[in-house]
């Protein structure tokens, strides 16, 4: 073995020679390929909170779009009351899992009736199946509501940030003068005079859920967008300085094709965060609204209708305003908290 000399400037050629399989083995580690998608994915699922929100909203969605299948009880049916006899009063007001008179008669005599999980309300309804078409009832109200505001957003946002100058000028002004309205006196004004409105006009599925969702969806397309417009105008005008972007130009592509084909997609990351966060204000702002007598038309439900008739017999019944309003809790909980797993994955600023 050569021993080292100290204090010399030889060159150990050692340490040159090439290096063996094992030694690449060890030193080179090579990472798989992988996508912008893929490592968002892989980070929102890390993500222990926002993948368990995930989870919840599935499994609320499923449940609210697959349990009126099989359930036995509608919606509507007033239980005990029979065509041509009087009104059995036995179903109104029921306990979870009580039954009324003429069914603990069928269970008496060995037969097997469906319990009623959350009771009746005044009326004779089974409760759950009316929590249940709640449920479906507000989350299709913000996810078409938050698609509306996307798709308006998206638009005009777009063509400011593109074109600037005194477009942007212009509906930058209109967008300041939006956002200084009162949110939630123009959305109770405006859905008062669409109601009156379009009652004479809708017809047929559209008039079982009322005018007044109709409405809602006009405010939102009226009022809610100026947020994602604002978002979309400032990515634009930071993307539209790109080398690809001007090379597009020089191609002599047109500003449609430009906005379409490479600025849209390259912030569609926080577009979709955005929108997954618009869906809870959508929901909450219904259940308000259904809340104070404006949502769906009598009989369909909405959370925020059943709360509201909760308060009639809240002393003796608390359960049916517990329900509901634990319903619009978790998921709007769960959506905020899915929203902000999103962004934490897929926001490159918050990735570096």
């Amino acid at each position: 073995m050569k021993k080292k000399k100290l204090f010399t400037f030889h060159v150990d050629l050692d340490m040159f020679l090439p290096a063996s399989d094992k030694d690449k083995e060890y030193l080179v580690q090579m990472r798989p390929s992988s996508t912008f998608f893929k490592d968002g994915m892989r980070r929102l699922y890390k993500n222990k909170v926002a993948f368990v929100s995930f989870i919840i909203i599935i499994i609320i969605t499923l449940s609210s779009i697959i349990v009126p299948f099989f359930w036995p009880y509608s919606y509507e049916n007033q239980l005990g009351v029979v065509p041509g006899k009087p009104v059995d009063s036995s179903f109104k007001n029921l306990a979870p899992f009580e039954y009324g008179s003429t069914e603990q008669q069928k269970i008496e005599a060995g037969e097997k009736v469906f319990p009623h999980v959350f009771g009746t309300d005044a009326a004779g309804r089974d409760y759950f199946i009316r929590v249940i078409y709640g449920t479906r009832v507000s989350l299709a109200v913000g996810f078409f509501a938050s698609v509306i505001v996307l798709l308006i957003g998206m638009l005009i946002g777009s063509i400011s940030g593109y074109f600037g100058g005194k477009v942007d000028l212009v509906i930058m002004r209109i967008v300041d003068i939006i956002y200084s309205l009162p949110d939630m006196l123009m959305v109770i004004l405006l859905s008062t005079v669409l109601k009156l409105t379009l009652n004479p006009v809708i017809e047929g599925t559209v008039e079982s859920i009322g005018a007044n969702i109709i409405s809602l969806f006009v405010v939102f397309a009226l009022l809610y967008w100026v947020g994602m417009s604002r978002l979309i105008r400032g990515q634009i005008l930071s993307l539209r300085e790109q080398e690809y972007v001007l090379s597009a130009k020089a191609t002599g592509a047109k500003g449609k094709w430009i906005i379409t084909k490479h600025l849209i997609p390259n912030c569609i990351s926080v577009v979709i965060i955005s929108a997954a966060l618009q869906i809870p204000s959508a929901i909450f702002t219904e259940s308000y609204l259904s809340f104070l007598g404006l949502g769906v038309n009598a009989p369909m439900p909405s959370l925020g209708s059943l709360a509201s008739d909760a308060l009639n017999g809240i002393t003796s019944y608390p359960y049916r305003l517990v329900i509901p309003a634990v319903v619009i809790s978790l998921i709007v909980l769960s959506l905020n908290l899915f929203g902000d797993g999103l962004r934490d994955a897929f926001d490159p600023k918050l990735n570096g």
